[in-house]
């Protein structure tokens, strides 16, 4: 495996599974991930997994017995996880886990563990080579987002209910979409304009019964009159909404903070500034085209220097289990041990999802639990040659003194502990 083939498989993908065939052309083989539609297998419908919730709070399961919402989340993280774990797509998949960061739905919102897996599917997968404005309202419309930053109980005060009930405005999906899915505060937006959007998105609302689960536009609670949104005047009705996504979507300031993102997740923790300006340019000319975007970053000369940023916890385990390559029924619980490593899968804290700077992962006690954890796991993959392992993982990343470390371990467990708590694979 040469520098560059390793370069792709691990900053760009989750690194190389087992003895996987070697991209001959890395660029063309990265490329190439990102034509045709997404391969992920189905899941749960949307309206299994209100029936799911709804099961749970009327005829609650047994002490001891799982809830159902629980057993259906197990199963949808469990999925993302082996998905990850043994595509052949690692770019596409990679693209899907950082997008989904950026809208960060958490476990927090409720039934999140409900429809996770569906937003996931219907609202991220299909969009991350289109374009940002599709994503961006799908996002928006599903459930999960709805529920989880409240949109769907906002209520508009001049509507007919807010009217009737004295209620009002929640503002908290309209200020999370401007803060970090959209603008960021750097684009100079004011209070007055956050209010304002929830104005506007006051009435997406969520319809959870079996025949139609999914998004429902509710005119009872939406805000009437026309909306001037930084600068811009939008409609009355769900029209006006979607407009001014639109808006947003294509702003300069959204270009170049989706562009401070990628290249901060793909190349490095302090972005290079010429290289964010580069990939804005390639969003605000294509009108926020997500595949050129990433093509864009595939070509920075930026993208191919040696690997700095350090994996977090979702993309080290992802990394060891591609690089073991064990059995399905000898794999540990992959969305477990994300867990114990301090990084749970739809468990972010807050709305800005996990962070992607090295500072945020390499506490000493964080660091301690991975070096605990590839103890563990070695013993698990002890029939592993550890040299083995360590070439076709990090081939010629590995350095000379961790290659002659492995290559002297005392047994195969250690080597292989050696070989999953070093720089070297910390890093992507």
């Amino acid at each position: 495996m040469d520098n560059i083939a390793a370069q792709a498989l691990i900053r760009f993908g989750f690194g190389r599974r087992g003895q996987q065939d070697l991209p001959g052309d890395p660029a063309a083989w990265l490329r190439s991930q990102l034509s045709g539609p997404d391969r992920s297998p189905p899941g749960p419908s949307l309206a299994d997994g209100f029936a799911a919730f709804k099961q749970d709070r009327e005829d609650p399961p047994p002490p001891g017995t799982p809830r159902r919402t629980g057993t259906l989340f197990k199963g949808e993280v469990d999925a993302l996880v082996n998905q990850a774990v043994t595509t052949d797509t690692p770019f596409r998949e990679r693209l899907v886990w950082f997008w989904a960061n950026h809208f960060t739905v958490s476990l927090r919102g409720g039934r999140t563990a409900a429809v996770g897996g569906d937003y996931i599917r219907t609202a991220i997968r299909p969009n991350v080579t289109g374009k940002f404005g599709d994503m961006l309202l799908a996002v928006m419309r599903h459930p999960a987002m709805l529920l989880y930053l409240d949109g769907a109980f906002s209520v508009g005060p001049n509507s007919p209910a807010g009217l009737k009930n004295h209620r009002g405005l929640n503002e908290n999906l309209a200020r999370e979409c401007m803060e970090l899915h959209t603008l960021s505060p750097a684009s100079g937006y004011t209070q007055e304009d956050v209010t304002n959007f929830a104005r506007l998105i006051t009435g997406w609302s969520v319809a959870n019964d079996a025949e139609s689960a999914g998004f429902r536009f509710r005119p009872n609670i939406h805000e009437p009159g026309e909306i001037t949104l930084m600068g811009q005047t939008f409609p009355p009705g769900e029209d006006g909404g979607v407009a001014a996504l639109a808006f947003l979507a294509n702003h300069p300031a959204t270009h170049k903070h989706l562009a401070t993102k990628l290249v901060q997740h793909f190349v490095a923790d302090d972005p290079p500034p010429d290289a964010v300006r580069h990939v804005a340019g390639v969003l605000r000319d294509t009108g926020g085209d997500l595949r050129e975007a990433a093509l864009a970053v595939v070509a920075l000369p930026a993208a191919w220097r040696p690997l700095t940023k350090l994996r977090g916890p979702q993309d080290y385990v992802l990394a060891a289990l591609r690089a073991a390559d064990l059995p399905d029924d000898k794999r540990p619980d992959g969305a477990a041990i994300m867990r114990g490593l301090g990084q749970p899968m739809f468990g972010a804290p807050f709305p800005i999802g996990w962070p992607d700077r090295a500072p945020e992962w390499a506490g000493p006690e964080l660091m301690m639990r991975r070096v605990d954890w590839a103890y563990g796991f070695a013993g698990r993959s002890a029939a592993l040659d550890p040299v083995q392992v360590a070439d076709a993982s990090l081939g010629p990343l590995l350095s000379a003194d961790t290659a002659q470390q492995i290559k002297s371990a005392g047994s195969r467990r250690d080597g292989l502990t050696l070989l999953f708590a070093s720089p070297e694979f910390q890093r992507r």
